[in-house]
This record gives structure tokens, sequence and C-alpha cells, in this order.
């Protein structure tokens, strides 16, 4: 294929991409529902683990990775399991192009930021700055996709590097947060803040906004 033809070939998936963008809109809403409902249950779960555990801190990185890639496997297998449903509804390949070219798009900041949260709570035992990096990458992943998503999935993407930004910020300038035993607690406010209420935001948004010939089969 030459570069003409190859260059043809992305504008014809960008262009069937945003033609389908409300449709993946309304179905990744039940997905972010359910990851931030999760999140915001669990980002109030070091008051009673750290008393449990009498501020075991290695206790509470295992728990910590443990909790939140269990929480990522449910919203992201439910995400799976929509997004096939409606791919088999209108008869087309689950793994079609666009898909392909999105996560092309959306894979290499989500590697990085997985990766380097992982290493930096396995090896250096920060939790707080795990919890920023995930949720930096997550945005910067999210506006990965701009040319051909949603605008409601733009707004989220900003809203994960804005407030991610904000809150680091505010962490690296407080020094008495980051010289406590355990930053269990400014991790998981992060977590709360970040991947918890702004998926419900996201969610909910999409829910009272959505137009009804976005969800009903053709």
């Amino acid at each position: 294929m030459s570069t003409t033809e190859a260059a043809l070939e992305n504008l014809r998936i960008i262009r069937s991409l945003m033609e389908k963008a409300h449709i993946y809109r309304a179905v990744s809403a039940p997905a972010a529902l359910t990851g931030g409902v999760l999140a915001l249950v669990a980002s109030v779960w070091p008051v009673w683990h750290a008393v449990a555990n009498q501020g075991d801190a290695a206790m509470c990185e295992t728990c910590f990775l443990s909790l939140w890639l269990f929480i990522l496997g449910i919203a992201s297998t439910l995400n799976v399991v929509l997004l096939a449903k409606e791919a088999a509804r209108r008869g087309q390949p689950f793994v079609s192009e666009g898909m392909r070219m999105a996560l092309r798009a959306f894979a290499p900041p989500m590697l990085v930021g997985g990766v380097t949260g992982i290493g930096l709570i396995v090896f250096l035992h920060n939790l707080t700055l795990a919890a920023l990096i995930w949720a930096l990458c997550y945005g910067l992943a999210l506006l990965s996709t701009a040319s051909f998503s949603p605008r409601s999935l733009v707004r989220l993407g900003w809203s994960f590097v804005i407030v991610g930004l904000l809150i680091f910020l505010a962490w690296a300038a407080n020094g008495d947060v980051r010289l406590l035993s355990s930053d269990l607690g400014p991790a998981s406010l992060a977590m709360g803040l970040t991947f918890g209420l702004l998926h419900v935001i996201y969610a909910l948004a999409v829910f009272f906004t959505k137009k009804p010939a976005e969800v009903q089969p053709k």
C-alpha cells in the first residue's frame, strides 16, 4: 500500500470512528460509573485498614496495589463486554481497524503509566506518586484519541490531567504530608478524586445528556 493510500485509509477509519463516537460514549458510561463507584469506595479503605494492620507499611503497599488492579480488572472487563455486545448487535467485528487505531494511540501512555506506577510502589514505596502517575498517564491516553473520540472523553482526559497536576502541586508543597510514615491516605485520596469522582461525573453527564437515538438499535 502506497503512502497516499495508507493516509486515505487512515482518514476513512478516523471518519468512521467519529461517526460512531456517540455509540462508544453511551457504551462506555456504565463501565465508567462502575469503576468510579468502586474507586470512591476503595478511597475510604485506608481508615479501617490502618487500624487493622497498625500501620504496617508493607502490607498497605501490597493491599493498595492489589485493590486498584482488581478495580481496573472489573472496569476493563465490563467495558470489553459492553463493546463486544455492541459490535455483535451492529454485525461488526469486535477488533476492527478503528479499535486497532485507538489501541495504538491509547497503549503507550497506559503502558508507561502502569509500569512506572507499579515500580514506584514496589521499589520506591511511594503510593502517592504512583497514583498521580496513573491519573496523569490515563488522562494523556484519553487525549491521545482526541482526533476521533467524542468530546466528552476529551474533556474527561483534560480533567484527569488538570486535577492530577493540582493534586501533585498540593502534595509537593506540603512537607507534612510527604513526611507521613505511610502515604496510603494521600494516595487513596488522589485515586478517589480522579478515578472515582471524575468517572462518576462523566458517567452521570452521559446518562443525563445522551439522546434516545444514540442508544436505539438501527
